[in-house]
């Protein structure tokens, strides 16, 4: 049974665990889920660490929503560096998923565009962890999670 931890925060104003965990249920089986829940965005790290190292993870999400001020924003790239840091150390993926919370424009649409992109982020963890060349037939697509694809820049032949 392979372990997938989830790390989320208090400080986040939608419960994205919930999302991405109804996602993981819904891609399939084989897995047991791990989760540990911090105070704010730059603890993630240390949850991941800990999600690996004591619990077993063999990958981790990280869920978070930084605020709106330019603070927040220095938080989420501290943060966001950790995650990259602890994802190295352990030669383990960690998918980063965070909303930010000036992404919508009202609470309607945060908590839309959170849930959904953390339901993508969790499929795409199953895919790393289950079903990696999923991911490789849709390289270049310009897939995005939380707002509508893009596209490829030069169309496939």
């Amino acid at each position: 049974m392979r372990r997938i931890g989830v790390a989320d925060t208090t400080f986040a104003r939608v419960d994205m665990a919930d999302a991405a965990l109804r996602a993981l249920s819904a891609s399939g089986t084989g897995f047991k889920v791990v989760r540990r829940t911090v105070p704010g965005i730059k603890d993630l790290p240390v949850a991941c660490r800990q999600l690996f190292a004591t619990d077993g993870a063999e990958l981790c999400l990280a869920l978070g929503m930084p605020g709106r001020a330019d603070y927040d924003r220095t938080c989420a790239h501290e943060a966001s560096l950790g995650l990259i840091f602890t994802s190295v150390l352990e030669a383990k993926p960690i998918v980063e998923c965070f909303v930010f919370e000036s992404e919508a424009s009202d609470d309607r649409a945060l908590d839309a565009l959170a849930r959904r992109r953390a339901e993508e982020h969790a499929r795409n963890a199953f895919a790393l962890l289950f079903r990696p060349q999923e991911l490789s037939r849709h390289a270049g697509e310009g897939l995005r999670q939380g707002f509508p694809d893009v596209g490829a820049a030069r169309p496939r032949h």
